[in-house]
């Protein structure tokens, strides 16, 4: 049940009109790393979890509830910076706030060209409201959402999401000087670092968590790191020495098609990798069984229900 209070999370200001940058605000609240799609991604992520993780379930909703709350300091922030443009724009553009967009330098012909200019859709379809599309008019799509029913999985996809959206907030501050909009995008910008830590607990908090998903890694293809790049030799952590979190050490193939046609497209592997090999295979049939189990034990016999309204009050 979603309650709306109608003062916003944080209070958002604008010191005057610029419909240039409300345009590209849009991004925040339609684009592909924008507020709506990390709450619809982390509400859809929530209902695979209630049995399993009924913890993590209530972690992704309050934070899929606190993102509604951020497209709502978007919009309204958007909103705002359109002043004068949203249908009244022909009286608004003598007053002093449009003025000072104006800055004396400017017709009000040409602030209304801008309005528009930078997004049609502004005029055209919402009149000067804010509407789910990006900054290019694109409407928002449920394609931007990574929900895979596999919490360790969908937690790094947030952990992804999350580092895009504050850099998309870091990059919008550099195109207002206006204060009280880098003030709300600043804070914006950092609930993403919080949520980012927030998905990092509870993926440690979920424990085996790699690698991803159920089935063990393949030990016979897990260590080779291939040279297919031309020139100079470049060698770094990702492909010398220990594997991260692994015990083992990294197989560096300084030539690779020389490896490939040696070993028969790396299928005559290293026959001492053989043991390691049954270990993984035991170990995919003890995962999926302890998958499974988690799952069936958490779902109740006979009637399903979502809530328990009989459960006592905390």
């Amino acid at each position: 049940m979603f309650h709306h209070v109608k003062d916003l999370q944080f209070n958002a200001r604008v010191s005057r009109p610029d419909p240039y940058f409300a345009n590209l605000l849009l991004e925040q609240f339609g684009g592909e790393n924008g507020e709506l799609a990390a709450a619809m991604q982390y509400f859809t992520q929530a209902f695979g979890a209630k049995m399993p993780h009924p913890d993590k379930y209530d972690m992704l909703m309050d934070i899929a509830t606190e993102e509604f709350s951020h497209l709502e300091i978007v919009g309204a922030t958007i909103q705002m910076l359109l002043k004068g443009v949203n249908g009244e724009l022909k009286d608004a553009a003598d007053q002093s706030e449009i003025m000072q967009v104006m800055d004396g330098k400017a017709a009000k012909e040409n602030i209304i060209h801008q309005a528009l200019s930078a997004n049609p859709q502004f005029g055209i379809i919402t009149g000067g409201g804010v509407t789910p599309r990006n900054s290019q008019g694109i409407p928002w799509c449920a394609s931007y959402i990574h929900s895979n029913g596999d919490l360790t999985v969908d937690l790094r996809s947030n952990l992804a999401s999350e580092s895009r959206a504050k850099l998309v907030y870091e990059h919008l501050m550099k195109f207002t000087d206006d204060p009280y909009v880098h003030e709300s995008l600043s804070f914006l910008m950092t609930r993403e670092v919080a949520h980012y830590k927030m998905f990092e607990a509870a993926l440690n908090d979920i424990q085996p968590n790699f690698p991803p998903g159920v089935l063990a890694s393949d030990p016979r293809f897990t260590q080779q790191y291939f040279n297919l790049s031309n020139g100079a030799t470049v060698r770094g952590p990702w492909n010398e020495g220990e594997m991260p979190d692994m015990g083992k050490e990294w197989n560096y193939i300084a030539d690779p098609l020389a490896y490939v046609q040696d070993t028969q497209g790396i299928t005559a592997t290293d026959k001492t990798l053989d043991k390691e090999l049954k270990q993984a295979q035991k170990l995919d049939k003890e995962m999926s069984e302890m998958r499974s189990t988690e799952v069936k034990n958490s779902e109740p016999e006979g009637v399903s229900e979502w809530s328990n309204y009989n459960a006592p009050k905390k």
